[in-house]
């Protein structure tokens, strides 16, 4: 087992590796991974909650930070400005929390703003606000003649994606006025896989999704995405382990949660890119 320090560059980045940090797998008696929805106050996150269980997790919506570790995969919401949002996570401890379960090589998934604030800043109304500094990048007004970009748009995706694997040609449903327009990554040594970055276009080209190893993002919202959308988080399911951590706490909160069941209106709301 690798220590903490093992986990981070001189420069103090985190390097996502396939190690745990902490006790080891347990397994469970279900094939579904758990997967939390990590709630920190990032508005209504309900729609993307149901999309996962549509896609085959289980599924809880908390901000307790024992459970958010333990989790099989911790989705990061993320809606309105850069600073709230990086604020919210402060406010709730999540930052060390995202950092240790990179540094285990332990899934992680941004969405919209949870993309953003995963790079080193963002410059809102002049504002400029530091990230979590997983990926260099600054967070800027898109440039393009309107904006918000509100509705749907296609991709382009590289060539070794697994978030994309299938629906490399559909459209994804974006509502954003700022983004990451300039990707400059350099790659540390010849053993490192560099991250592999989906594009999208409004006005001028922008990163709409990340994979880099355990830590992957988008700037769209696949629970808003029809079923391109429940493709890409089945396909980002299928890659968590299920390790039976949450198991008892689940059993414990059946029916007592108030979080919806995956039905078939879950999935028709999905199709329809409908907020619920």
């Amino acid at each position: 087992m690798r220590e903490a320090s093992d986990g981070v560059t001189p420069e103090g980045k985190t390097i996502p590796a396939p190690e745990t940090v902490g006790a080891g797998p347990t397994g469970s008696t279900h094939a579904e991974p758990v997967v939390v929805v990590l709630d920190y106050g990032a508005g209504n996150v309900r729609s993307a909650v149901r999309a996962l269980e549509a896609a085959g997790a289980r599924v809880l919506l908390t901000r307790d930070k024992q459970a958010a570790l333990d989790a099989d995969g911790l989705v990061v919401p993320g809606v309105g400005a850069f600073r709230a949002v990086v604020d919210g996570l402060r406010e709730v401890g999540a930052v060390p929390l995202i950092e240790r379960r990179l540094m285990g090589g332990r899934p992680v998934l941004g969405i919209c703003v949870g993309l953003q604030v995963l790079f080193d800043r963002g410059v809102e109304h002049g504002e400029e606000t530091e990230g979590l500094g997983q990926w260099p990048g600054t967070v800027e007004r898109l440039r393009a003649p309107v904006v918000p970009h509100m509705g749907w748009n296609t991709v382009r995706t590289p060539p070794e994606t697994e978030l994309f694997k299938g629906i490399e040609d559909q459209r994804f449903y974006f509502v954003h006025s700022y983004g990451v327009q300039d990707w400059n990554f350099e790659v540390g040594s010849s053993h490192m896989v560099p991250p592999q970055v989906t594009w999208s276009e409004h006005g001028a080209p922008f990163v709409a999704a990340v994979e880099n190893g355990a830590l992957c993002a988008t700037q769209f919202h696949p629970e808003k995405s029809g079923e391109a959308g429940l493709q890409l988080l089945r396909n980002w399911i299928a890659t968590l382990p299920t390790t039976g951590r949450l198991d008892a706490l689940l059993e414990q909160r059946h029916d007592d949660d108030g979080l919806p069941e995956a039905t078939s209106q879950a999935q028709a709301e999905a199709a329809a890119g409908r907020e619920a």
